[in-house]
This record gives C-alpha cells, sequence and structure tokens, in this order.
C-alpha cells in the first residue's frame, strides 16, 4: 500500500551543491512536506526516525548559522495547518512539542540543564548518572510516549465542551462531535458538581489498542475495504472522518498527560498529583508511570519500560520525562517550541526506509511458502536487517510490493522484520512486480494453494528437504509409526549429516550406522533398530496419518482407512470419490489429491511397501447415498443474524456442499448476513441466488429430510 495521498507534493530533489543555506531551504521544505503528510493528511510518508535525522539536522545547520533561522522554520513551530473540513479551534494555551533524547547522553545533558537551572549544586562528576547528590536530585515524573493523536479536551462546569487536535500548536481542528463517540472520554467529569473546576482543559492522547487495532483491520478486509498500516493511523484517520457515526463504530481509547488552561479550581503542587487527580476525575490515566530522582532513575525507568516495550497492549515509540514539580516548570520555562522542563526520549528506531533488491521464497517446515523480500541492509531496531518477510502472496499484493521499491521496513523486539509499507512516490520505472512459482525451489513438487486459504504450499511433503525433519517426525510418532526413540535429536543428525533424506531410509538404518550418532550408544541404537522394525506392521490409518496430509489427522485418516479398506483404492480417488468419504469436505479432497498427484510421494510409498511396511487391508465400506448439497457451491458474506460463520460453513459442508471465498458464475448461493461487501454486489451483477441465514437452514433442513427418505 502507498503512503502517498492525493494533495501532497511530491519529493524535491536534493541541492546539488552543498551551502549551508541551500540544504537548511531543502530540509524545510522536506520537513514540511512530512508535516502535511502525517499531521494533515494522517498519511506518513516517512519514518519516525528519517524525520528525526532531518530534524536534527536542520537544528544543526541553524545553531551553526543563526542568520538562516527564521521564523517559519518547521524547528519553531509544530505540525501543520488544521483540515479546512473542521472548524478551527485557538488553543488557550499553546499545545508544544518536546525535544527528543536519542542516547543517554541527551539525558544527561538535560538532566544537568534542569538541576542548574534550579539553582542545584554543581554536578560532582561529568558523564554519568550520579551528579547530583539524592538531597540535590531533580524529581521527574516518568510516562510512556503513545504513537497516537494528541487532544485538547475542555471541560465547563465538567461537562465535555469542546474537543481539538493540536494543529499547528496555536489553533487545531474541532473534533468535538467525534471525540463524544470515544468511550474511553468521560462527557461529564466525575465529583461533586460545585467542586468542579468552572474550567478545565485536559491534554492526552486518542490511540488504539493492538487487540483493537488488529479486529478493526479484519473487518475492514473482511469487508474488502483499505486496512490501516498501523494503530496511529487508524486513531488519527478514524478520528478526522466528517461523519461522526464512522468514528463511533471505532475502537478508539484515551489517556490524559497534561493540563491546559484551569479557571476555578487549584492546581496540584506535581505533574504526579495532577494524574491522579485527573484519574479521580473520571479522566483515564495510564498506570505505567513513576516518580524518580536524577539521570540514573530516568535511565532506569527507560531501560526498564523498553524491556517490557513488546508486551504492552498499545504501541509507544518513547518514554517522557517532566520535572515534577509545578512550581520548578514554570522556572525552567519555554524554548521557542517545547518545554525546557520536558524530553522525549525515544526508542532505537523500528521502522526505516530501504530499497526491495529481490523477492524470493523460503519453504518452511510444514511446507508454507513465504515471499521474502531481500533489502539493501539498513539499520533498524538495533540490528541491521537484509530481509523481511512478505507473509503471503496476497499481502504482496495488497502492499503493492514491487522490486526495486524502496519501503519501510519495521522490527519491533524480537519480531521477524516486515514491510510495512511502499513509499510509491519513489518507485523507479524498471520497478518489477512479484509472480509467485509454481514449483517449490527445494525439491520441484508442485505449489499448491487450497481453496479459502491464504498460505500457498509445496506439495512434497515426503521428499522436501525444507520439510525433512518435521516430515520425520510426524513419521515417527506414537499415533502414526510409533517408532519409540526416534526424537529431535536423533532426526537432526540423520539429516543433518545425509544419511537419511526421506522417511523409506529409516527402514535401511543398522546398529552400527546409529551407534555413530552423537550421544547414541550401542543400547539406544540396538532399541531404535528393534522399534524401525516393529514398525513393519502397522494398519491402513496409522500409516495414511503418518504420511502427513495435510487436513488429514487421526480421525479423517481412520474414515479413510474404513471407506477404501486398501490403499490402492484410496491412491487412485478423484476428488469426487474422496467426497464421499465421511467428515471430508472440499478442501480436505483437494488436499488428498494433490498430495496423491505428486510423483514424488507416490514414490516415496512404493519404497516404504518395498521396505516390508505393511498392514491388513479390508473391502470398501459400503458406499453411502450422496451427500444432498455434494456439488453445490456456497459463499458467505456478512454477518449472520445467529450463526458464526464457522458454523454455517460447517452445516454446510457436512451436507456436502463447497463453500468458497469468492464469487463466481459457478456459485449456486451466495448467503448475505448484515453489512454484506462486495461479494454481495458481484452476486448481484452475475445474477446468482442471493439467500438469507433463514433461507440457507431450510435449504439444509429439506436436504436432511430428503436424505433421510
Amino acid at each position: 500500500m502507498s503512503l502517498k495521498q492525493d494533495g501532497a507534493a511530491a519529493q524535491a530533489p536534493a541541492p546539488a551543491g552543498d551551502s549551508p543555506a541551500a540544504r537548511a531551504d531543502w530540509l524545510r521544505a522536506e520537513l514540511e512536506r512530512h508535516n502535511y503528510q502525517y499531521y494533515v493528511l494522517d498519511a506518513p510518508s516517512v519514518p519516525d526516525a528519517e524525520y528525526d535525522a532531518l530534524f536534527r539536522e536542520l537544528q544543526d545547520i541553524e545553531a551553526a548559522h543563526p542568520d538562516l533561522l527564521t521564523p517559519e522554520s518547521p524547528t519553531q513551530r509544530v505540525g501543520g495547518q488544521p483540515l479546512s473540513a473542521f472548524d478551527t479551534v485557538r488553543h488557550a494555551m499553546p499545545m508544544l512539542s518536546l525535544n527528543n533524547g536519542f542516547e543517554d547522553d541527551d539525558v544527561l545533558s538535560f538532566d544537568r540543564r534542569c538541576a542548574q537551572g534550579l539553582g542545584r549544586a554543581a554536578p560532582a562528576a561529568e558523564g554519568t548518572a550520579d551528579l547530583f547528590s539524592a538531597a540535590e536530585a531533580v524529581e521527574y515524573a516518568c510516562e510512556l510516549k503513545f504513537d497516537g493523536l494528541a487532544m485538547s479536551l475542555r471541560y465547563e462546569g465538567g461537562r465535555l465542551v469542546q474537543a481539538a487536535t493540536r494543529g499547528d500548536g496555536e489553533t487545531g481542528e474541532d473534533v468535538t462531535a467525534n471525540v463524544r463517540t470515544i468511550k474511553a472520554i468521560p462527557l461529564r467529569l466525575r465529583g461533586d458538581a460545585a467542586a468542579l473546576p468552572a474550567v478545565l482543559e485536559v491534554r492526552g492522547e486518542v490511540f488504539m489498542y493492538r487487540r483493537d487495532f488488529d479486529k478493526l483491520n479484519a473487518r475492514q478486509a473482511e469487508a474488502e475495504e483499505k486496512t490501516f498500516v498501523n494503530p496511529r493511523n487508524a486513531a488519527a484517520g478514524s478520528l478526522r472522518q466528517l461523519d461522526p457515526r464512522i468514528t463511533a463504530k471505532r475502537p478508539l481509547s484515551f489517556f490524559a498527560y497534561g493540563l491546559g488552561e484551569l479557571q476555578g479550581a487549584a492546581r496540584p503542587g506535581t505533574h504526579s498529583a495532577m494524574l491522579d487527580w485527573f484519574a479521580g476525575l473520571g479522566m483515564p490515566v495510564c498506570a505505567e508511570r513513576e516518580v524518580v530522582r536524577g539521570a540514573q532513575g530516568l535511565l532506569d525507568f527507560y531501560r526498564a519500560v523498553g524491556e517490557r516495550r513488546a508486551a504492552l497492549p498499545y504501541d509507544i515509540d518513547g518514554v517522557v520525562y517532566k520535572v515534577n514539580a509545578l512550581a520548578e516548570q514554570e522556572r525552567l520555562g519555554f524554548v521557542s517550541r517545547a518545554p525546557r522542563f520536558a524530553l522525549a526520549h525515544k526508542f532505537p528506531a523500528q521502522e526505516m526506509t530501504t530499497v526491495v533488491e529481490d523477492i524470493e521464497v523460503q519453504v518452511g517446515r510444514t511446507g508454507a511458502i513465504t515471499p521474502v523480500a531481500r533489502l539493501a541492509p539498513v539499520f533498524v531496531g538495533g540490528v541491521t536487517v537484509t530481509n523481511a518477510t512478505l507473509h503471503n502472496e496476497d499481502e504482496v499484493r495488497r502492499k503493492d510490493v514491487h522490486i526495486g521499491d524502496t519501503v519501510i521496513v519495521r522490527r519491533a523486539g524480537d519480531v521477524i522484520p516486515e514491510v510495512v509499507a511502499v513509499v510509491l512516490e519513489r518507485r523507479p520505472a524498471d520497478a518489477r512486480a512479484f509472480v509467485m512459482p509454481t514449483a517449490c525451489p527445494v525439491c520441484g513438487s508442485h505449489i499448491e494453494k487450497l481453496e479459502g486459504e491464504v498460505i500457498a504450499r509445496c506439495t512434497g511433503g515426503l521428499i522436501c528437504a525444507a520439510q525433512r525433519k518435521q516430515a520425520l517426525l510426524h513419521f515417527a510418532q506414537r499415533r502414526a509409526m510409533d517408532i519409540e526413540g526416534l526424537g529431535d535429536k536423533v532426526v537432526e543428525q540423520l539429516v543433518d549429516q545425509g544419511i537419511v533424506h526421506t522417511p523409506a531410509d529409516l527402514y535401511k538404518l543398522g546398529v552400527a550406522k546409529l551407534a555413530a550418532l552423537e550421544r547414541m550408544a550401542d543400547k539406544s541404537a540396538t532399541n531404535l533398530v528393534a522399534a524401525i522394525e516393529a514398525s513393519r506392521a502397522t494398519t491402513l490409518n496409522r500409516f495414511v496419518f503418518a504420511l502427513g496430509i495435510r487436513h488429514v489427522g487421526e480421525a479423517t485418516a481412520k474414515d479413510l482407512a474404513r471407506h477404501f479398506g486398501k490403499l490402492d483404492g484410496l491412491m487412485a480417488a478423484d476428488e469426487a470419490a474422496l467426497l464421499e468419504v465421511n467428515d471430508v469436505g472440499p478442501v480436505v479432497a483437494q488436499s488428498i489429491a494433490n498430495f496423491l498427484a505428486e510423483p514424488h510421494n507416490v514414490e516415496v510409498i512404493e519404497q516404504l511397501r518395498a521396505a516390508g511396511v505393511h498392514w491388513q487391508e479390508s473391502e470398501p465400506a459400503a458406499r453411502a447415498a450422496p451427500a444432498p448439497l455434494a456439488g453445490k457451491t456456497f459463499v458467505l458474506t456478512g454477518t449472520l443474524p445467529t450463526l458464526a460463520r464457522e458454523d454455517a460453513k460447517e452445516r454446510l459442508e457436512a451436507a456436502g456442499a463447497k463453500v468458497a471465498g469468492s464469487v463466481s458464475k459457478k456459485t449456486d448461493y451466495v448467503v448475505a448476513g448484515a453489512e454484506a461487501g462486495s461479494k454481495l454486489d458481484k452476486a448481484e451483477a452475475l445474477g446468482v441466488p442471493v439467500i438469507d441465514e433463514a433461507a440457507m437452514l431450510a435449504l439444509l433442513a429439506e436436504a436432511q429430510t430428503g436424505d433421510q427418505s
């Protein structure tokens, strides 16, 4: 998905000359462009780290050349202009931004400036966190830096009368109608009305919990509508809807963290006490906060939060330090665009831009085919990243990732790096679209993608080197061939040393070969050989389960063995014959047929038979009457009134119907519920019959009655 939006100015080329004036002009233009994308369009064109680097470069130039500083410079103001679609609000007190710190030294310098500005004793030792004695150390309130949208809430007589975005810091957008739909924000403050402030402006952040973000994107995808890149964009986009009814459907939350105008009430003495006061008024306040002393306390808080950052239920990009005493905040005052008494200490960048040099596919141990972007090396999240997952073919198409694209890459904690979005405005003319291979790059087997699934898989489960260890462990497990002693460590050595390639090779192993393995004595080797020998005599259902056919568990393997009686009958069956088996639906039938159509798999099965693996066979079970809805294809869309979609699918498949994920001319019925999306439109365009849940249940009842008669 591109980050470029209508109305966004294109990137200007960097100046050819290196004069400070030319560079400063270019940086201002770039920062203003990014500000517009971020604050006005809610569509950031670069990661925070890239923006921060440009901002700091401009600060350095202006500090070295004061004559280049202009009142219009992005370093002298905050954000961009409000959207013209909303009324503007002039803030009674400016909503300023914070200076950023990135290294420990930035925190030490901040603490030193605060202490000296408050007239504390001079530091005893430079370059350490223990700058001042306990008595002289400044007390700070430490909080999280949320990744959302800054908001000012104005209460008069305890009632919410106005909500405004930060805008340019002086004027913002009136989003009162939308904010009133956010359940986390009280419309009336708690407490005795006579004791409530005449005017109270609460500053805070509108954001979205990760769990709510995931649910929202799932709903958007189901309705075939735009999904959001991250929770911050989702929150900002939801809050800026012109229709409050849309905002009401979005799971927005809010945390208070600051004070604007206050009339008719005494101000608390400290920032931490102010947050406690807010909480008592019924205002949401984050519990992840702490009061500390000195630079060491700040750094300890930063590191503690960093360790549990990935486990937090919301996104943060750093922590915020504020001198705790409000009187001391006033003494320290402000610089042109930020308070001297506060600092945002940001975490290492989790998002950076780089170039996709190629897109290849990896084969997982279960055969899953995953496209992987090969990247120009980029330092992100504390490590150098050269690869990033693209998850699956549908995700590559949704994000519109081409080879040669500039992309935003995210890495959070130990999570595998992923491509977040494409910077479409930087796409080169020779960029190439990704083409999913049809054959496994490891073993050459066919790649399948079953109906209703998003993951493509290699069908060479018995011979594919990428799946070899997993296939052997599954084959040997107790409920399959029951080869006791063939565990992870042994399988790993057998595969890594090239001794075993397929399950059939197990029956060639001798005591001498096994005893030569690490930590495998003669007795253990003898016992394992005996277990392998004993496994030659098995049952058909155990053997079928041991093959590791996708979607074929123990119960299905028993049904297949009971139905066909003989392995040759199963191997000769087509999808129509497989659908006659009890509890075998279209997806399972297709998976079995694809597996047995792969020559490599058939070859391994014959090798196992030749190695003496045998079972008692029987005559096929008596054929049951055809399923009542066999041959019929249904598509489900929208929310059904009483049945979950999975329940409806199970009922239809139990009656022999096929449940497809998309509408085509071959679709027999579309079952539509509330908020049905484009599938309903397509069905109507193609003339496919559309029914509701009640009609579907009537069809099922009629089919069941006809089957019983």
